[in-house]
């Protein structure tokens, strides 16, 4: 991976852990929002970092900083497909 892709990666990363500390321990937040608070125009080009989120949420499960849930559930990150959202490990 070059650079920029890796510190795009670290980038989600830390909005996914930054956007959960602003809210309540139970909270949960969309790959969507940390793509939005990455990208830096103002236009709908998060979309194209809605899969690096999914991705970078994928590897903070592995590190057990999140879960991923799905209908409110815990879901397996390497089985779940469509809309996902993200909480703190309980």
């Amino acid at each position: 991976m070059n650079g920029t892709g890796q510190q795009q990666d670290q980038r989600l990363e830390q909005a996914i852990l930054e956007l959960l500390d602003g809210r309540a321990p139970t909270a949960t937040i969309c790959p969507s929002d940390a793509a939005r608070a990455v990208y830096e125009g103002d236009d709908d080009g998060w979309r194209a970092l809605m899969e690096p989120a999914r991705r970078a949420a994928r590897r903070l499960v592995a590190a057990g900083e999140v879960e991923i849930t799905q209908g409110g559930h815990r879901v397996d990150p390497d089985e779940v497909r469509g809309p996902i959202r993200m909480r703190r490990l309980r």
